[in-house]
C-alpha cells in the first residue's frame, strides 16, 4: 500500500530522502551531548578542573547548535516533500476521476470522493509528515540511546531491555481495537458531506416544505454518530499516554536505585556520579522516544483507514478505454442498435434495455417518447458511449462505438442531458464548452437559434453576465436554452436532447425544433420528451415501454398502429394540454 502511495512522491522524493537522513545524523548529535555532560561533571566540576570544564561545555553548546541547525535544515525539507505529496495525491486522484466512465461513478458518490480528496489526504499528508520527521527520529533515538546506556552501563541497560517488549504489546493491543473504528468514522464522514450537500443543493425545496427541523435532525444525527464512535477510538487511544508514563517513571526509579546502590557500593568504580546523570538523560529519551513512536502509530492507524480509501480511487480503472488501433474519423451520424443489450449492474436480474435493434439514418430527426423509467435516457447513453452495452452493439457512422477513440467520438455526438448543468463563469465561458475558439458572432447565432438571445440581450452585461454555480440565477427555461446553444456550437454529426425543453413553453419549444430542422439538416437528431407536440413532426418516432422498443414509426403510423402513443397523444392534445392552454 505504501509503495503505491508513495509513487506520488515524484519529484519530491529527493526532499523525502534527504530529511530522514539528516534527522539521524541530528539525532546522534543529540545522543552524544549527554555522554560530553558526563565527562563535564566527572573530569571538569569534580575534579575542579576549569579547562576540562570549559573544553566539554564548548563541546556541547557545538554539538547542540550543529543540531539546531541540520534541525532547521530538515523541517524545511520535510515540509516541502510532504506538502508535495499530498499536492501530488490529489491530482493523481482528480485526474483518475476525471478518466471515470459512468459506471465506475456509480461506484463511488460524490459526497465520498469529495471527503477522499479533502479529510483522507489530509491525513495521510499528516502521518507521511511524521514518518519522515517523527518515525525515523524515535527508533534512531531509541536505539542510539539504547546502545550508549548500554557502553556505560550493562545493568542498568537490562531495565529498559525488559520495558520496551511490555510496552510494545500494549501499543499493538491498542491499534488492533483502534483500527476498525477509524474504518468506520471515515464512513460516517461520507455520510456528513452527502447530508450537508443534499441540503445546501436542495435548499430551496427545504425550505419551501418547512423541513428545516428535519434536515437539522438529519444532521445532528450523522454528527452524534460520528461524536460517539471519535469517543470510542479516542477512549483506546488514551491508554497511551499513562501507559508510556508508567513505563517512564517506573524506568527511572528503578534506574535511580540500581544506580545508586552501584555507585555507594563500588566506591564509585563500576559507575560515576556524570555517567548516572547519563543513563538518566537516556532514559528520559528512550521512554520519550517509546511515547513519540506510539503517537506515531496511532496516527498511522488513523491515516491507515484513509489511505485504503485514496487507494480504492486511485486504483480504480475506467471501464470504459481506446481500443488498441482507435478510429478516428466518424463519417456520418447514422446509427444502429444491433441486439442491445444493457444492464447498469452486471449481475441485475432484469436487463435496462433488451434486444434493441433499430438503424437511423444520418440526419434523421428521431423522437422518443415513453413512460418514466422506460429506459429512453439508458438508450441514448450508449451512442456517446458513456456507457458500454452488455450485448450486441451500438454502431456510429457505420463504426462499433466501442472501435473509436473516445474522444473523437464523444467530439462527435453533442448531448444536453436531462439534468443541465452551468459551471461558475460568464454567459460565454458556459457556451464555449461547447467550441473554445468560438467568435462572439458564433456564440450569438447559436443562442438566437436556442431562443436564447432575447434574455441574455437583457442581461446587465449581456453575454458577459456572470453565471452563479450551477446556474443558479438563471431559470430552468433560460438554463435549457443555454446547454442547447452551447452543444449547437459542437457542429455536431448527432445531437441527443435529453428532455431539455421541459421547462420552455410549446411555442419556445417549436422555434427551436424549426431553428434545428434549418440549422443542423445534416445532423442526426434525437429528442427525447414527455410531449407528444415535441417529437410529432419528427422523421421517425420510438415508443419506449419496460426496456422494450414498443413501436417505431411515424406519427400517422403509430397513431394507427400503437395503443401507448395513441394513448399518450390522446391524454395530452384532446385533454389536459388543450384545457392548460
Amino acid at each position: 500500500m505504501l509503495k503505491k502511495l508513495f509513487k506520488c512522491l515524484r519529484e519530491y522524493k529527493r526532499d523525502s530522502i534527504i530529511a530522514p537522513i539528516l534527522i539521524i545524523v541530528e539525532t546522534a548529535l543529540e545522543v552524544v551531548v549527554p555522554l560530553l555532560m558526563a565527562n563535564l561533571i566527572d573530569l571538569g566540576i569534580n575534579d575542579s578542573s576549569m579547562p576540562q570544564t570549559v573544553k566539554w561545555g564548548l563541546l556541547m553548546l557545538a554539538a547542540t547548535f550543529i543540531a539546531y541547525a541540520i534541525g532547521i535544515a530538515t523541517s524545511i525539507l520535510s515540509s516541502r516533500a510532504s506538502a508535495g505529496f499530498a499536492k501530488n495525491l490529489r491530482q493523481d486522484l482528480y485526474h483518475n476521476v476525471q478518466t471515470f466512465s459512468f459506471s465506475n461513478i456509480d461506484k463511488f458518490s460524490s459526497s465520498s470522493i469529495v471527503t477522499r480528496l479533502t479529510t483522507d489526504v489530509s491525513n495521510v499528508q499528516m502521518a507521511f509528515t511524521t514518518i519522515i520527521r517523527v518515525a525515523v527520529r524515535a527508533p534512531s533515538m531509541l536505539a542510539f540511546s539504547l546502545v550508549m546506556s548500554f557502553i556505560i552501563n550493562k545493568t542498568l541497560s537490562l531495565i529498559y531491555v525488559c520495558a520496551i517488549p511490555l510496552l510494545a504489546l500494549g501499543l499493538y493491543l491498542i491499534m488492533k481495537f483502534a483500527f476498525p473504528i477509524f474504518e468506520r468514522v471515515f464512513r460516517i464522514y461520507d455520510k456528513l458531506n452527502r447530508v450537508v450537500q443534499e441540503n445546501l443543493r436542495g435548499i430551496r425545496v427545504v425550505k419551501s416544505f418547512v423541513r428545516e427541523d428535519f434536515e437539522r435532525e438529519k444532521f445532528n444525527s450523522v454528527a452524534a454518530a460520528l461524536r460517539k464512535n471519535f469517543s470510542k477510538a479516542e477512549k483506546l487511544l488514551s491508554f497511551n499516554r499513562p501507559l508510556m508514563q508508567l513505563a517512564m517513571f517506573t524506568c527511572k526509579l528503578l534506574a535511580c536505585w540500581i544506580g545508586a546502590k552501584l555507585i555507594i557500593n563500588s566506591g564509585g568504580s563500576a559507575l560515576t556520579t556524570g555517567q548516572l546523570s547519563s543513563v538518566l538523560t537516556y532514559t528520559m529519551q528512550m521512554l520519550t522516544s517509546l511515547m513519540v513512536l506510539s503517537m506515531v502509530f496511532v496516527m498511522i492507524t488513523m491515516s491507515r483507514s484513509s489511505a485504503v480509501r485514496i487507494l480504492e480511487v486511485l486504483e480504480e480503472k475506467s471501464s470504459i478505454n481506446n481500443p488498441e488501433s482507435p478510429v478516428y474519423e466518424v463519417k456520418d451520424g447514422s446509427v444502429s442498435f444491433d441486439s442491445v443489450m444493457f444492464s447498469y449492474a452486471r449481475k441485475a436480474d432484469k436487463p435496462v434495455l433488451d434486444n434493441i435493434n433499430l438503424y437511423i439514418e444520418s440526419g434523421e430527426t428521431i423522437g422518443i417518447l415513453g413512460g418514466t423509467g422506460s429506459s429512453k435516457s439508458s438508450l441514448v447513453q450508449l451512442i456517446p458511449r458513456l456507457y458500454d452495452v452488455t450485448g450486441g452493439s451500438v454502431k456510429v457512422g457505420g463504426v462499433d462505438v466501442r472501435d473509436y477513440d473516445i474522444e473523437t467520438l464523444r467530439n462527435s455526438v453533442a448531448m444536453v442531458l436531462q439534468k443541465n448543468e452551468l459551471f461558475s463563469g460568464s454567459v460565454k465561458d458556459n457556451l464555449r464548452w461547447g467550441n473554445e475558439n468560438a467568435s462572439d458572432e458564433e456564440i450569438k447565432e447559436v443562442c438566437r437559434l436556442a431562443q436564447a438571445d432575447g434574455f441574455i440581450s437583457e442581461m446587465p452585461d449581456g453575454y458577459d453576465t456572470w453565471i452563479e454555480q450551477g446556474g443558479s440565477n438563471v431559470s430552468g427555461g433560460q438554463k435549457q436554452r443555454l446547454c442547447i446553444a452551447r452543444a449547437l456550437l459542437k457542429k455536431p454529426r448527432i445531437l441527443i436532447l435529453d428532455d431539455s425543453t421541459s421547462a420552455v413553453d410549446t411555442q419556445t419549444d417549436a422555434q427551436i425544433r424549426a431553428a434545428l430542422r434549418t440549422y443542423i439538416p445534416e445532423t442526426t437528431k434525437f429528442i427525447i420528451a414527455q410531449r407528444v407536440a415535441s417529437v410529432q413532426d419528427a422523421d421517425k418516432i420510438i415508443v419506449m415501454d419496460d426496456g422494450h422498443i414498443n413501436g417505431f414509426g411515424t406519427h400517422d403510423e403509430l397513431m394507427a398502429s400503437n395503443t401507448i402513443y395513441r394513448e399518450i397523444y390522446t391524454s395530452q392534445l384532446k385533454g389536459g394540454m388543450e384545457n392548460a392552454s
